[in-house]
């Protein structure tokens, strides 16, 4: 009886483990945002480069990443060796679909510590966006852009993958899409409910980042108040819009970087 009692502990000891392992397991899984569980499913097809199908139709919007328009191809190929045919878990504030049926969501291959938009940053295959409230993801897409950056991969193996403030027409090419501009801030000025962060001397026609009023409080309590980034060389991302020249507006702190250097 002994001998019995003793099995029976082992094997349940040995299902308690496993229980711990799997919610270690998936914890695991999304490490790096803090966000709900949205479901799960084995992707179908890549739409494109940040774009895929599941089995059951749902189509997934990768979340906290933009494509370069420059590597459209390359980020769908991408994209396809990490996740086509696997099994995926979702993760996300809400999973209501957008406007065009697709659901926006951090993507977790089964068995990965690393989402999807981390592995295709880190191959420089893709950039970091604007449009994430949690900080531990935010931080965690930074910094995986930042070693594909440093190591000039993928689309940072370009010299054009950063476009320089100076280079107005360049800039003017991307309208509508998602760039990334650096330079130095040669001037700050108020104007009617916008601040303009101007690159230029010519304010009609240069490169200028623009902050809306509503937001400055957002930037001033991050040390990031528009006057203290005078005369300081930064590096801005959004998408570019044009009135006069070429604009990028600035709507949330993380679309700013202080860059050493003046």
């Amino acid at each position: 009886m002994k001998h019995v009692g003793w099995q029976r502990s082992a094997a349940l000891a040995a299902c308690v483990a496993a229980l711990a392992l799997l919610i270690i397991a998936e914890r695991a899984d999304a490490a790096e945002c803090t966000l709900e569980r949205q479901g799960e499913g084995r992707v179908a097809a890549i739409v494109d480069g940040r774009s895929l199908r599941l089995e059951d139709g749902r189509e997934i919007r990768l979340a906290g990443i933009e494509r370069s328009e420059a590597d459209r191809a390359s980020g769908r190929t991408a994209l396809a060796a990490i996740a086509d045919g696997r099994e995926v878990m979702l993760h996300g504030d809400d999973d209501a679909p957008d406007r065009y049926g697709r659901q926006s969501a951090f993507v977790f291959v089964a068995g990965s510590q690393h989402s999807v938009q981390s592995e295709l940053l880190r191959r420089g295959a893709a950039l970091a966006s604007i449009d994430i409230a949690d900080k531990n993801c935010a931080a965690t897409l930074a910094e995986a852009e930042r070693a594909a950056r440093d190591a000039k991969l993928g689309i940072w193996a370009r010299p054009s993958a950063i476009k320089n403030a100076e280079s107005s027409g360049d800039i003017l090419a991307a309208i509508g899409h998602f760039a990334v501009v650096e330079g130095k801030v040669l001037s700050v000025r108020q104007a009617g409910a916008t601040t303009y962060l101007n690159f230029g001397r010519n304010w009609t026609r240069d490169f200028a980042a623009t902050i809306p009023r509503r937001i400055t409080p957002a930037f001033e309590n991050a040390s990031l108040g528009p006057k203290s980034l005078e005369n300081k060389r930064i590096r801005v991302r959004g998408i570019v819009s044009s009135r006069g020249g070429p604009r990028i507006e600035l709507l949330r702190v993380g679309q700013v970087e202080v860059l050493g250097g003046t």
